[in-house]
């Protein structure tokens, strides 16, 4: 797999387990279009034979044949993001495609309101944000985005067939204030904006895994840490989606049966008065508190200032499944919210 660009260690907005699907695509009769969102590293068996050929772990296209003017045309697929956001990047992954891949490829992306219907989006206003480019086989090849937009759905166009493994779609998720303002919401959920931005270690697998939503189905959903040797602890700080008010804190620990914390501390921070690297800003929202492993386990706060930020400490290493901190947005953070997604859906 070729060295991919930084882009990439931001969410899949795309993904299957953060709601993402294809909704329609011109052509899938090798591999489902479904593949193209599965959230494992696409696999391969040589030999694999059934009734349409070897199977592959993507979506593959049929050979197309020239139409009555010549042309070729082309295959598509379209996909709703499990997140709607602004795309920094797409990776366009033809692994194991080595003598049936597309030669090229675009994506188009579009904002839709709502909930439409694949013919619906047939009509949206789709902005090309990866022009037609060269792919190359059995390889993983990042495309930089540079508009700075909201989008909900993204189009792969594949030119003239063939077959891709995945699609991921990174970027940062913008959620609609309106379905926050008045509630009680988790501030810490990445489909409401949250985002890890520093962490300790992420040996195993990425701090954001702890913000995602549902309940992860193995251990490797969550975040895990390598095992310490040197006497100190293992820390993730989350940036919330708004400024607010945490209520209710919720340290899950499923699937972690071996490998879970001895204890958590949480600590919170107004970033828009303090500097996050200023240890004594910090205010203690939780002391260092036993957790067990494979369970889930809830905590009102001991104090409950308004914060932008909180730190969790792992005591002395091990995993976290899922985060969750439940609480009130604060007016001004629903306001820079609402002014952000205008900016970010105003039209082009």
């Amino acid at each position: 797999m070729n060295d991919l660009p930084a882009f990439t260690a931001l969410p899949d907005l795309a993904v299957r387990t953060l709601g993402g699907s294809v909704v329609a695509a011109s052509d899938e009769s090798f591999e489902a279009k479904e593949n193209l969102l599965n959230p494992w590293p696409p696999a391969f068996r040589p030999e694999t034979f059934g009734p349409k050929g070897q199977e592959y772990d993507g979506w593959e296209t049929a050979r197309r044949r020239p139409g009555p003017d010549g042309g070729y045309g082309h295959d598509w697929a379209v996909v709703r993001l499990g997140l709607p956001g602004v795309i920094r990047g797409v990776v366009v992954d033809t692994a194991w495609f080595k003598g049936n891949y597309p030669p090229h490829a675009s994506v188009e992306a579009c904002g839709a309101d709502g909930y439409p219907s694949a013919a619906e989006l047939a009509a949206a206003d789709w902005t090309e944000i990866v022009p037609r480019g060269a792919l190359a086989g059995d390889a993983a090849q990042g495309f930089e985005v540079k508009v700075e937009r909201r989008f909900t759905h993204v189009r792969l166009n594949i030119f003239p067939d063939g077959g891709v493994a995945r699609l991921r779609v990174h970027g940062e998720p913008v959620p609609d204030p309106r379905l926050l303002d008045g509630l009680t919401v988790d501030l810490a959920a990445l489909e409401n904006g949250a985002r890890v931005v520093d962490c300790s270690n992420r040996f195993y697998s990425a701090p954001d895994n702890m913000l995602f939503p549902g309940t992860a189905r193995n251990q490797a959903e969550g975040w895990e840490t390598a095992r310490r040797r040197d006497g100190g602890h293992d820390w993730a700080v989350v940036r919330l989606a708004a400024p607010g008010i945490v209520r209710l804190v919720e340290f899950d620990t499923t699937h972690l049966k071996f490998n879970a914390p001895g204890h958590v501390t949480l600590a919170g921070l107004d970033a828009r008065a303090a500097r996050p690297d200023d240890d004594g800003a910090w205010t203690d929202l939780l002391p260092r508190t036993r957790v067990q492993p494979d369970g889930r386990h809830r905590f009102r706060p001991a104090s409950s200032p308004e914060i932008t930020h909180v730190r969790l400490g792992l005591h002395p290493d091990g995993g976290m499944s899922r985060l969750r901190l439940f609480g009130d947005p604060a007016p001004d953070g629903l306001a820079a919210l609402a002014a952000r997604f205008a900016e970010l859906t105003r039209p082009a």
